[in-house]
């Protein structure tokens, strides 16, 4: 088999340590909706991007968790937002901050001439797992 020739990317899995509060962020923050998931032996949660790409997530307490501040060229999930402005003055009420310190779990990078050519803010969810929004325009 070769990869080059694979179907697009499925899904992406990341743990958690509380579904309440995954739900909150996942639902409430980033909009995605919930889909149905099996019966699994962990707790968790499973969303659509709405393109067939789903985000599942699983509580396990003996997973792997980040445990440093923000940082973009870690690990991430990238969502499309449309407008860099109106991302940024969506996070700022919901308490996300660019002036917050380092390691508090509301800081917010923001990138608004990245390199990419496409305006970049940087957040955390509830266990620390980055969250970029790549936007269209500023």
């Amino acid at each position: 088999m070769k990869f080059v020739n694979c179907a697009p990317l499925h899904h992406l899995l990341i743990p958690a340590l509380d579904l309440d509060r995954f739900r909150a962020f996942y639902s409430d923050v980033l909009g995605l909706r919930e889909i149905d998931r099996p019966n699994f032996k962990y707790p968790g949660l499973w969303y659509e991007f709405g393109n067939g790409l789903q985000l599942h997530i699983v509580v396990r307490p003996d997973a792997t968790f980040r445990n440093k501040p923000i940082e973009a060229f870690d690990v991430h999930l990238a969502v499309r937002a449309p407008r860099y402005a109106e991302a940024v003055e969506y996070l700022h009420a919901k308490g996300y901050n660019e002036d917050a310190a380092a390691e508090a779990p509301n800081k917010m990078i923001l990138r608004p001439d990245s390199i990419t050519g496409y305006p970049q803010i940087y957040i955390l969810d509830p266990d620390q797992n980055i969250v970029e929004f790549n936007c269209l325009t500023l």
